[in-house]
């Protein structure tokens, strides 16, 4: 079969005639890939950041955002048929640790990550397991949500930490309206009263921002922090998901909290510097994300299949990985690509 395979870093992927996966265990499912999403994460992989934290050895096949239909299933799985059109899970996880009991299966002990510590799904077929594959809704196709298996996941995981902090009254800043930050904004107006603020550089950013539901939208032009305070009142936003988290956006997130305010790191790349005098004097939170859970991107589904969450794509084939690499790096690329095989 055809993947995408990474040999070295800081050298472009190819795509590589490969061995086909099987079935190997009882809980096994092998999917036929209709779409697999490339993410700036993907980026940061082939640069060698994700070197050191993954372990995983070279070559191998990236793509960590995939959907496609059922190839095969192992004697043991009984949730999925061959046929079914699923998105997957980002995560092949046991099942038996603490956190998988407790739901909180993206903290696995013992899991594996398709795309970032061993073979992906930018390819014609991808192996998982029973517990990692939602089966979608009829009228979702697999290359138009792709991209939500990661990048959908870690928005709406983090739109769902919030929603406790923004009861009507309140207000949300949302740091990029792109890949990420589009979908953050249609998780706000699906699941919170909050005003959303949304803050980007391009204007046609904002005005996709505009279209699914934000209140206000603030061109990020230098003046950024002072707009944000005015349209709060001067007091700063109770809520800022950063979406971007390089190059200035981790200070001017900070800067944008009210009192008691939290500041959610979604995008990374920069480093947040905050003197502890001012976290304890002004009691704000920093809080951390990384990918949601089975029951996240069980939710995520549904607001799908309600049309309110879609995403705004563009498709490449395999074979044009580098292109769309470029198209994103250089920020020609607006919403998500997506690879089909």
């Amino acid at each position: 079969m055809k993947a995408v395979r990474l040999a070295g870093y800081d050298s472009r992927p190819t795509v590589e005639d490969v061995p086909e996966p099987g079935i190997g265990a009882p809980l096994d499912v092998l999917v036929e890939i209709g779409g697999a999403g490339l993410c700036r994460t993907d980026l940061h992989i082939v640069e060698g950041q994700w070197a050191e934290k993954s372990g995983v050895s070279l070559p191998y096949t990236i793509g960590h955002e995939n959907a496609g239909w059922v190839r095969a299933v192992g004697s043991a799985v009984s949730n999925v048929a061959p046929g079914d059109p699923v998105i997957l899970h980002p995560l092949v996880t046991c099942g038996l640790c603490r956190a998988c009991r407790a739901g909180d299966d993206v903290h696995c002990a013992n899991s594996a990550f398709p795309g970032i510590d061993t073979d992906g799904g930018m390819a014609e077929l991808l192996r998982t397991n029973a517990r990692s594959v939602v089966r979608l809704d009829d009228g979702l196709h697999p290359a138009d949500v792709a991209a939500l298996a990661d990048a959908g996941l870690t928005a709406y995981h983090a739109v769902r930490k919030a929603v406790p902090l923004l009861y009507p009254g309140t207000q949300v800043v949302v740091i990029g309206a792109g890949g990420l930050g589009h979908i953050g904004v249609q998780c706000l107006a699906a699941l919170v009263p909050a005003e959303i603020i949304v803050v980007d550089r391009a204007p046609e950013a904002l005005e996709l921002a505009r279209s699914y539901g934000a209140t206000h939208t603030v061109v990020a032009d230098g003046t950024q922090v002072a707009a944000v305070r005015e349209l709060t009142h001067g007091a700063g936003a109770h809520v800022v998901l950063d979406f971007v988290g390089e190059h200035g956006t981790e200070a001017e997130g900070v800067a944008m909290l009210r009192r008691a305010g939290s500041y959610f790191v979604i995008g990374y790349g920069g480093a947040v510097n905050i003197p502890t005098i001012d976290i304890i004097s002004s009691e704000i939170n920093v809080i951390g994300n990384l990918v949601g859970s089975y029951n996240d991107l069980a939710e995520l589904m549904t607001l799908a299949a309600q049309d309110k969450v879609s995403l705004h794509t563009k498709t490449y084939p395999l074979t044009s990985v580098n292109e769309a690499m470029d198209d994103l790096d250089s920020g020609r690329l607006r919403g998500r690509g997506i690879l089909v095989p």
